[in-house]
Parts: structure tokens; C-alpha cells; sequence
């Protein structure tokens, strides 16, 4: 894992988001063993082989997690964005379903 990653989830300030980041890193580290991680863009960024696989971004009210590669994927319509990747925001109180989020990152990345 980056310590640079590790530094920025570390710094957020709401421990809510902290704990979603987190679990939202370690999800994609399970499904994706070979995983390589960076800050890009001023936010974690997650690639295969060098390709976007997955980025995770807090904001004030929420923790969006966005999938690429998702183009014939078939994602619940609960996520947005356009056809070739797409994100939900997690807000405070809500109950990710990480088994599911895992089986749509598990997809869009095995051909990476």
C-alpha cells in the first residue's frame, strides 16, 4: 500500500469517511490482488497494469467510489456517469454493499 494514500485517508476529517475509505481500499486490494496505488489528481486513484481500475474521492457529504471500464457491465441505476465508467456516493449512515461493489470492480477489471 502507498503511504501517500495512507496519508490521505489519514487526513480526512470526518471519521465516517475515514472508516468508508478503508473498507473501500481494502475491498479493491481483495479483488484486485496485483492492485497498484497513487494519488492522481489530488485523490487515490487505484490501476492494473497500469490502467484505472477504481478511485476513491471524499467530499464534504459523501465518499464517491467510481468504477472504469464498465462499459457492458451490467451496474445497478443507482450508479452514475457515462457508459464507460461510473460512481456512487456513499453519505453518512448509509450501508455500502462492499460484496457487491467487489463483483463490479472483480468485472471491469479482469481485462485490464
Amino acid at each position: 500500500m502507498n503511504p501517500e494514500v495512507t496519508t490521505f485517508f489519514e487526513n480526512i476529517k470526518a471519521a465516517w469517511q475515514i472508516e468508508v475509505c478503508n473498507q473501500l481500499r481494502q475491498m479493491v486490494h481483495q479483488s484486485i490482488p496485483e492492485v497498484q496505488e497513487r494519488i492522481q489528481y489530488k485523490k487515490p486513484h487505484f490501476l492494473k497494469n497500469g490502467k484505472y481500475a477504481a478511485v476513491i474521492t471524499p467530499s464534504k457529504d459523501a465518499v464517491a467510489f467510481m468504477l472504469f471500464n464498465v462499459s457492458g457491465i451490467d451496474v445497478p441505476p443507482e450508479f452514475e456517469g457515462p457508459a464507460e465508467r461510473k460512481s456512487i456516493k456513499i453519505r453518512e449512515g448509509d450501508s455500502p454493499d462492499y460484496e457487491l461493489l467487489a463483483g463490479l470492480l472483480v468485472q471491469s477489471s479482469k481485462d485490464l
